[in-house]
């Protein structure tokens, strides 16, 4: 076990995995009252963009975060050979070697903010119970003296990155883990461990999951009153979760339909975690926290996380796309990232539709990123100097998209976003929406360009004409906006 080389056979099937569930009910919403939580919702959904972060001990190998250690039969599961207790204990002696010397938030939240990104949400302890911050409930993590990190100045990582992205006048937002698979009070070392779930029955042993609650309660609330400032709590892990005995029976006869064997992969066990009382406390330290209780129907879900994917039509209520820059959600060596035109267009896509995408990127084990995913932010703020009027603060604007060319609009501002499909990057001598029409004197014009344009009603809709210099000479690649000061 300790020539680690053979775990990048494994890599490329782990990435693919989707952590929550693989089908999200989007119809599944139920709004918040709060009205501080309201008015951090709108807010929200201004910003658009946003970045999300996967870092942990397991970047040292390159691997699919934390699931190499659980024991469901599943690709993303999968490990090197079949001696799993030694495999996990040789990934949880990562501990022993994290040493991210090059960690540099600073640098990180400068190339977020020249990209255009608004907020960032990041992983404090994923679901191999590795926290990324100095809790004290825990001697698993970055700050132990196992680690040797610790002796860093900079060993406490998690408030490291919030406060150098504060520094920027970003929203700041914790993901943590509800599952911990390196707590004894949920793993409990008396039993084995045969999937993702809790290892025993909490009804069985109360004592011992309201031990397991009381800790997850704790760290928490450890990141609501010691790290500052908190805007959003990003729960994953969306199986920790009170179930009744209806929704157990109904989804082992759904499963049970699909084994012919009766075999199943993972069990469903009632894990009620608190999370009202939970979410009271936060919000009492962090009032208006928009919390994200991922794949779990109720209250706490103040908007959904759609996980790499886009939904194809605009959604009724809050929701981001959380979508891989490139390689997977956490580091893989010599990742092969988005292209900076199919980068913008998701942007876009995703903004037409009323949502923000959540962009991950994933730092490595000397704790910086790769080159390739500064570029492609670079490629991405580039675009967005020229054309963030037609991003932040809109929203969706009916039909939302015609043929390649998207619409959004903010105040009595509309804006049609033509996404180029050409070979060549040239303007096309005139562009034509079919679903509006200007008013009467209305200004139309080009984003990133000084003069207004020539425009004729065209049917119910108008069509623009765009001057050759134009055409040659674009103000930004990948696509284009159209501005009308106002529209019938």
């Amino acid at each position: 076990m300790k020539n680690l080389s053979f775990l990048f056979a494994f890599l490329l099937v782990g990435m693919s995995y989707s952590y929550s569930q693989a089908i999200y009910e989007d119809e599944r919403y139920v709004p918040e009252t709060d009205p501080l939580v309201l008015k951090k919702l709108e807010q929200w959904q201004d910003f658009k963009f946003g970045l999300l972060m996967h870092w942990g001990a397991y970047s040292q190998w390159g691997i699919v975060e934390s699931w190499s250690i659980c024991a469901e039969d599943e690709g993303w599961c999968g490990r090197p050979h079949e001696d799993y207790i030694a495999y996990k204990e040789d990934y949880e002696d990562l501990i022993k070697t994290f040493n991210p010397i090059d960690f540099n938030p600073d640098k990180w939240a400068n190339a977020a903010k020249d990209a255009g990104m608004k907020y960032v949400v990041f992983t404090t302890k994923h679901h191999d119970g590795f926290c990324m911050f100095d809790s004290k409930y825990t001697d698993y993590k970055v700050t132990s003296e196992e680690c040797p990190f610790h002796i860093n100045e900079r060993a406490n990582i998690a408030k490291e990155v919030f406060d150098a992205f504060r520094s920027e006048d970003f929203w700041v937002g914790a993901y943590f883990s509800k599952p911990d698979w390196h707590s004894d009070d949920y793993w409990w070392s008396n039993f084995a461990t045969p999937d993702r779930n809790v290892n025993y029955d909490p009804a069985a042993y109360p004592d011992k999951w309201e031990s397991f609650v009381q800790f997850t309660h704790n760290q928490i609330m450890e990141l609501m009153t010691d790290y500052g400032d908190m805007d959003i709590l990003w729960l994953d892990g969306g199986w920790v979760a009170k179930k009744s005995p209806e929704m157990i029976q109904k989804a082992y006869e759904r499963r049970i339909k699909n084994s012919e064997t009766g075999f199943l992969k993972a069990r469903i066990v009632n894990q009620d975690i608190r999370m009202d009382e939970l979410v009271e406390k936060a919000r009492k330290e962090q009032p208006g926290l928009i919390v994200v209780d991922r794949a779990v129907h109720g209250k706490n879900q103040n908007y959904l996380t759609p996980e790499n994917r886009v939904p194809e039509e605009p959604l009724p209520y809050p929701w981001e796309s959380c979508i891989i820059s490139g390689g997977g959600w956490s580091y893989t060596p010599n990742a092969k990232y988005m292209s900076g035109q199919e980068a913008i267009h998701m942007l876009i896509d995703i903004v037409i539709k009323g949502g923000n995408l959540l962009y991950n990127v994933a730092p490595g084990p000397d704790g910086d990123w790769q080159k390739g995913a500064y570029e492609l932010l670079a490629k991405m703020g580039d675009w967005i100097k020229v054309n963030g009027d037609a991003i932040y603060g809109t929203r969706t604007l009916e039909p939302y998209k015609e043929n390649n060319i998207g619409m959004t609009q903010k105040d009595d501002n509309a804006y049609f976003i033509y996404m180029d499909q050409s070979e060549d990057g040239k303007m096309p001598s005139k562009i034509e929406v079919e679903s509006h029409q200007p008013v009467e004197g209305a200004e139309v014009t080009l984003l990133g360009y000084d003069q207004p344009l020539k425009w004729k009603a065209s049917g119910s809709g108008f069509e623009v004409s765009i001057p050759g210099k134009l055409r040659n000479n674009p103000p930004s690649e990948y696509a284009w906006v159209v501005k009308v000061s106002e529209i019938k």
